[in-house]
């Protein structure tokens, strides 16, 4: 079975959705060997030109011609198409499909409406207006806890499914690491951008030291306003794996996350969270004893200095990427999202 994704989320950009991608085909090319069966190819950006994004100059957005789309699709001949983002490679491959009466799945990362209000004064009803026109037609929206799928259906969106994330275990897990700065270590990772809400984390008066790991349009004017705090950029790989390890908390201060795949990243390390009562760290960790969840972020930090490592690692178990990529593939099959074979000839010319 061939399963194209369509995102306009790709490398070298690092956040949630292309690592969510990319392990998901990753997981895939494993379980092939077991009898899953199934490819995955992508249609992203590097096909098209780009232009940066406003605000947000490191992530860069696809101009993508139609009937170039329509050959990068018919190259691909998949089996199944499945939308990731709502812009505009997803937008013109969501009309692809629509024209051609084709059935496909969508998948829903972003809370676009808060994301969009820390930026620029839209009211979040019209954003999320348009998030369920777009996702309408789409046999499957998959989201990432049962909270989201709870929401987006109460929101108004139809045909919502579970699809979990996962976390790999090999790289991320206990390790003797000592980063030779004050204890305790209090970790933050991920994009450094206005709506992670990273001021929430850095005015904390904590003891030990303050380590942000990640890029992003905020990263300068934060490391001017907090020079106390210690700005390692971007990491990946095993480095990355050795901070996790090394630190003492994991803050998580965003307010507009969807999942928050560092969470799991995080407490498969042995990493304790402290972060907000709110929808991504409340969905992941729920009531199991691995975070503290406060409307206080400092008396949040201060209670997971007192969680077990061990019940971190364990919970964290629970979640591999395999099992996620068998959820994706599932929700496809059970929802028939399976493209009838065709003739090409025969089907309406995709107009511009």
């Amino acid at each position: 079975m061939r399963i194209l994704v369509a995102t306009d989320a790709w490398h070298p950009q690092v956040n949630g959705v292309v690592r969510t991608l990319t392990k998901l085909a990753d997981a895939a090319d494993g379980l092939r060997v077991e009898g899953l069966g199934v490819e995955f190819t992508f249609l992203t950006p590097q096909s098209f030109r780009t232009f940066a994004m406003p605000s947000y100059r490191d992530v860069r957005l696809a101009m993508p011609r139609p009937a170039r789309i329509v050959e990068l699709i018919e190259e691909a001949r998949p089996d199944s198409i499945h939308i990731a983002t709502e812009g505009p490679i997803g937008l013109m491959v969501r009309r692809y499909c629509r024209q051609r009466k084709l059935p496909f799945t969508t998948s829903f990362h972003t809370r676009f409406p808060e994301y969009i209000r820390a930026r620029v004064p839209v009211p979040e009803s019209l954003i999320w207006r348009a998030l369920r026109r777009f996702h309408a037609p789409s046999r499957a929206v998959m989201a990432a806890t049962p909270a989201l799928a709870r929401e987006l259906g109460e929101r108004g969106f139809a045909n919502v499914v579970l699809w979990p994330r996962g976390v790999d275990t090999h790289l991320f897990h206990p390790r003797a690491v000592d980063l030779c700065l004050p204890a305790p270590v209090f970790l933050s990772v991920g994009r450094v951008s206005v709506e992670k809400n990273l001021e929430a984390f850095l005015n904390l008066d904590l003891p030990g030291t303050k380590v942000v790991v990640g890029d992003g349009p905020a990263r300068v004017a934060l490391e001017e306003a907090y020079p106390d705090a210690i700005f390692l950029g971007q990491k990946h790989g095993e480095e990355l794996a050795d901070i996790y390890a090394a630190a003492d908390v994991f803050v998580f201060p965003s307010k507009t996350d969807t999942f928050g795949l560092v969470l799991l990243e995080a407490l498969a390390s042995g990493l304790p969270v402290a972060a907000f009562p709110v929808r991504g760290p409340r969905d992941v960790i729920g009531d199991a004893p691995v975070g503290a969840l406060d409307h206080d972020l400092r008396n949040a930090c201060f209670a997971a200095l007192d969680i077990s490592r061990q019940d971190c690692v364990e919970f964290a178990a629970d979640y591999t990427w395999e099992a996620s990529a068998r959820a994706f593939v599932d929700s496809i099959k059970a929802v028939g999202a399976v493209l009838p074979g065709r003739n090409d000839a025969e089907q309406p010319r995709f107009v511009a």
